[in-house]
């Protein structure tokens, strides 16, 4: 992937990301940071310390140093890259950002990652206002948590840690002896979609049931000849014993029917994926699927692996909330 920004944010609320402490928040709490969208500005709203902004904005600094916030990561991995998003900050924004890092395993408190030993991600980099400020990272360690320094005051609306989830295979939930081989926190990455005009594909392996209509992958209406598809590479190669395919909140714009196939390879490049020369073994044969309802597969599927990637096809188009893929690590 070229595009950091279409992995997954490490540091997100809707995967366990959190924000642990700041040095100040006079204006603004820092737990917006890692809310989602890009952050609202509404005119007229003010509290009584003054105007309401959607970020995390400390006051105006008047002696020496900078402030700074700690981030716990809901998903532990490697970082590709930062979006430090100064959206609607103007006249308030910070001129200068760092991020540091660390990896600590646990749950270490705001005062034990102070006495931590961090490591410089991204150096003191100039910013600007009612931006998406993009920092490409390169560095291939698994971290935990984050410093984001900001100099020497000011807002910043969102912070995201893009980046490729490295799981603690100890620690992976099992149901029924399966692990779900698919899902984000598993290491999982959702590589490629042929279509993705409503909604994104990365929707389809995050944590629990979708939220609303907006929450899985949708694609436009099919007025041609073919069937959309979306390609996933599993967290880990192995045999697949039990498939979920989840079309909650898909009425009337779910797929007709889907089918599954998976393949074994090594670390190859996004286009060759979607070659039509790449074979593919049946996994789940087409199957009819309803609106809203949480199908679940075993005695259906025809092929087992091991995999390391999947392809989830469906006819012709529509919306998928979720796809799980439970299995055995080969």
């Amino acid at each position: 992937m070229t595009n950091f920004t279409d992995l997954i944010d490490l540091a997100s609320v809707r995967v366990g990301g959190q924000a642990l402490w700041a040095s100040d928040e006079f204006f603004a709490g820092k737990e917006n940071l890692l809310q989602p969208g890009r952050g609202v500005f509404i005119p007229d709203k003010y509290t009584e310390n003054g105007k309401w902004m959607d970020g995390w904005e400390s006051r105006r600094k008047r002696v020496p140093g900078h402030d700074s916030c700690l981030i716990r990561l809901g998903l532990p991995g490697r970082i590709r890259g930062f979006d430090i998003d100064t959206n609607h900050f103007l006249g308030n924004y910070p001129e200068h950002a760092s991020v540091d890092a660390v990896c600590l395993d646990g749950d270490p408190s705001a005062e034990d990652l102070q006495k931590a030993d961090w490591t410089c991600l991204l150096p003191i980099s100039r910013l600007e206002g009612g931006s998406q400020n993009l920092f490409a990272i390169e560095n291939d360690q698994r971290w935990t948590h984050l410093r984001l320094n900001i100099f020497p005051d000011g807002g910043v609306a969102r912070f995201r840690v893009h980046g490729e989830v490295v799981p603690d295979w100890s620690k992976v939930q099992e149901v029924d002896g399966l692990a779900d081989l698919a899902a984000v926190e598993n290491g999982g990455v959702s590589l490629l979609a042929n279509d993705m005009f409503f909604s994104h594909r990365n929707n389809l392996i995050m944590p629990g049931r979708a939220a609303n209509m907006g929450d899985g992958w949708e694609t436009k209406r099919k007025r041609g000849p073919g069937n959309d598809w979306v390609i996933i590479r599993l967290g880990a190669p192995g045999h697949v014993r039990r498939v979920e395919v989840d079309t909650n909140h898909f009425k009337g714009n779910y797929p007709e029917s889907c089918s599954i196939e998976g393949c074994s390879l090594g670390d190859v490049p996004d286009d060759f994926l979607a070659s039509r020369s790449l074979s593919w073994q049946e996994l789940l044969p087409r199957t009819k699927l309803k609106a809203s309802h949480q199908h679940d597969f075993s005695s259906e599927l025809t092929g087992a692996g091991p995999f390391t990637h999947v392809r989830l096809n469906i006819f012709p188009d529509g919306g998928i909330s979720r796809l799980r893929l439970f299995g055995v690590r080969a």
